[in-house]
């Protein structure tokens, strides 16, 4: 009994002391913090969400991280906690709080990361001084940023993504010598880097990326030997690239692109042992590539395009670069032979486009089994069976891009040829030969096809329907004839809505550009590329189908340039998302279905030189096109420079009945016409017969610039 009655008291004991431990542990904030949070919360024009004003412990309020002190008493009777952190992402926050954070001391983090902050960026927020971390990045902050920083602890500094303006001055580093990580991207600094940065010997991360500075990069930069990641793309920087390059030895990630700088890269990557991502894309750079560069151990990723690069690139040392995945030498100078990049076994991207190597396709390049997406576009390369022979053994092919090369030569017609993973292949201004090949329909997975500008004769085959992926068509400017296969109109992807691009199949860089019909667009990015099916400029005859309906997601269709005859069906205005329209110059006849006039993206439509009549239609995105979408055509009317003098009740009635009623139901709709308007209908077609409207015309073509 006695052991019991010591068990219990025991565990009563434990269980008050516990109890008591637990409540000191659970301590609420400070009162300074509370004054200075509803101060912050104040100054914003609307509440912050999850914030109890009227509850005293502010730590259990979102996105408020507190301390767990060991002994912080006021009044000697109670514990309190100090705020450490208060991260309010994407909160829509919007307001003026430079005056609201002085009183956070303790603070240790502050995360406001992708709000909407309007006002300037508050100067007393850096003298807190057990301040660690800053995020106010992806916010609307503007003006001059305060570099007057004398907090010690401060490692984190992320002002990026806002609108701040003035000078870089790395004054601050004598003080935050601790500062690990500072990223001031995306904003309007501009001027020259001032010197100072030599102090933050802590800093691993430095991003000064896309803003306006300009210069030469300060000297001190180069002593930061722990840097790890430093990124000035997308500046104007000039100048050399400094050969004290070199001393940053740590060096993980380096990004000059689009910048300014010219001559010689230095020859310094034999002591960047650690550099996996190398970028000095659009920059002015000549001359012959590093031996230290092309012979690095740890680059993964390589970009070098668009400069004057010159020479050739068997200097590239694939038995050193074992672990080169990425390699864009694209828009340079390079000459000779490719043949030396078969040996880089683990590539998996390569942009060798606008350059000017030549010669026949090297066999070699079966080897490269990884080999995803590549582009040697703008060349001048020999024997296309060949190179579709050997990159048929590439089973990883996504991309494929073989423009202006092996001109005149005839397209294969092997049907041995799978390229069963390639999800986009363009083969264009080549002048090829031949017809559209049969083998297209074994690349299930295909998604663009571009084969235009070239001169292929025939048929469209029927199976090209077996693309059901396909949502972007491109067969213009050749000298296809027959009628336009019915398959066209059944493509799965654009029915189901199912076009969407994933973009890390088209990862690394732009392969090419296409200017859109529609507001004049760059398409740069391929995961940008409209749906699209594009059969201008050839021989194609018949009618138009109806059955052009069905493809919902279709946003540009160009037929131009044929001897299409019939009606525009009426089932063109179920393209709801359609912003491109062009018909002219084919034999259509009819009317403009005023259904059409329902398509609010349209922003181009051009029906001229065809033989159409009745009225324009006036509604919707019709008031917008010019008077040139409608020229040359028997008898349309209704804007300006094609007034309706006498309307005819026959147009009424052909409009109400539809474009595809057949042609005896609208002969007799139309029996009580006028004999006015009958004989101007007489005197219109002859008019148009003796002035030669009728006849045949020469098909004109004209060079479009495609940067493939």
């Amino acid at each position: 009994m006695g052991i019991t009655l010591l068990f219990l008291f025991h565990s009563l004991f434990c269980c008050f002391f516990y109890a008591h431990v637990s409540i000191s542990i659970d301590a609420k904030c400070h009162p300074a913090d509370i004054k200075a949070l509803k101060s912050f919360a104040n100054g914003l024009d609307s509440p912050v969400q999850g914030w109890d004003y009227g509850f005293s412990d502010c730590c259990k309020w979102r996105g408020v991280t507190c301390n767990t002190p060991a002994a912080l008493k006021l009044n000697d009777s109670s514990v309190f906690s100090r705020v450490v952190a208060l991260e309010l992402p994407q909160e829509g926050l919007r307001g003026n709080v430079s005056e609201s954070l002085v009183d956070l001391v303790y603070l240790r983090t502050l995360n406001l990361s992708t709000n909407f902050l309007s006002r300037s960026l508050p100067v007393n927020l850096f003298s807190l001084q057990s301040l660690e971390v800053i995020d106010l990045s992806s916010n609307d902050l503007s003006g001059y940023a305060p570099w007057n920083i004398s907090s010690s602890s401060i490692t984190f500094l992320d002002i990026s993504k806002n609108k701040f303006i003035g000078d870089v001055d790395p004054g601050f580093c004598s003080t935050a010598k601790q500062i690990q990580v500072l990223k001031l991207s995306s904003n309007r600094f501009h001027g020259r880097v001032l010197p100072g940065f030599g102090n933050c010997s802590s800093l691993e991360h430095l991003s000064l990326a896309s803003n306006f500075l300009s210069g030469d990069l300060p000297q001190d930069l180069f002593a930061l030997f722990n840097l790890k990641t430093l990124e000035l793309r997308d500046n104007w920087f000039s100048g050399e690239l400094s050969f004290q390059l070199g001393n940053l030895s740590n060096l993980v990630f380096l990004d000059v692109s689009s910048n300014n700088f010219s001559r010689l890269l230095p020859d310094v990557f034999f002591n960047l042992r650690k550099l996996e991502q190398f970028a000095a894309s659009s920059n002015n750079f000549s001359g012959v590539l590093p031996v230290s560069l092309c012979n690095s151990p740890t680059i993964s990723s390589l970009s070098l395009d668009n400069n004057s690069f010159s020479g050739s690139i068997d200097v590239i040392n694939c038995s050193a670069m074992v672990r080169l995945v990425s390699l864009n030498l694209g828009s340079n100078h390079f000459t000779g032979r490719i043949e030396s990049l078969s040996s880089c076994h683990q590539l998996r991207i390569a942009n060798l486009a606008k350059n000017r190597f030549e010669g026949d396709f090297p066999e070699s390049f079966k080897n490269l089994r990884s080999l995803s997406h590549f582009s040697i576009s703008r060349n001048g390369l020999r024997n296309l069976s060949s190179a579709l022979t050997t990159l048929n053994h590439c089973k990883n092919l996504t991309v494929l891009i073989l423009t202006f090369n092996f001109y005149g030569e005839i397209m294969p017609a092997n049907l041995n040829l799978r390229f069963e993973n390639t999800r986009l292949f363009v083969i264009a201004n080549c002048g090829l030969t031949g017809s559209v090949p049969p083998w297209l329909s074994n690349s299930a997975k295909l998604q663009i096809l571009d084969l235009s500008w070239n001169s292929l004769s025939g048929e469209i085959p029927s199976s090209i329907g077996d693309l059901r992926r396909l949502f972007y068509l491109d067969l213009s400017n050749n000298s296809l004839s027959g009628s336009i296969p019915r398959s066209i109109t059944q493509f799965h992807s654009l029915i189901d809505l199912n076009n969407s691009l994933k973009g890390e199949i088209f990862e690394g860089f732009s392969f090419f550009s296409r200017k859109s019909q529609s507001a004049g667009r760059q398409y740069k990015q391929l995961l940008g590329m409209p749906p699209l099916v594009d059969l201008s400029y050839n021989e194609l005859s018949g009618i138009i189908s109806a059955e052009f309906g069905n493809l919902r997601d279709l946003h540009v269709l160009d037929l131009s340039n044929n001897k299409l005859s019939g009606k525009i069906p009426n089932t063109l205005s179920n393209l709801t998302d359609l912003e491109s329209v062009d018909l002219s110059y084919n034999n259509l006849t009819g009317t403009i279905p005023p259904s059409l006039a329902n398509l609010n993206f349209l922003s181009t439509f051009n029906v001229a030189h065809n033989h159409l009549h009745g009225r324009i239609p006036s509604q919707g995105q019709f008031r917008t096109f010019p008077n040139s979408s409608f020229v040359s055509n028997d008898d349309l009317c209704g804007l300006q420079t094609f007034s309706c003098e006498e309307e005819s009740e026959s147009d009424d009635e052909e409009n109400s009945i539809g474009e595809d009623e057949d042609e005896s139901l609208r002969s007799l709709v139309s029996v009580p016409l006028s004999f006015g308007a009958a004989v101007g209908f007489v005197s219109t077609a002859a008019v148009c017969f003796f002035s030669g409207m009728m006849f045949p015309r020469e098909k004109k073509r004209e060079f479009r610039r495609l940067r493939h």
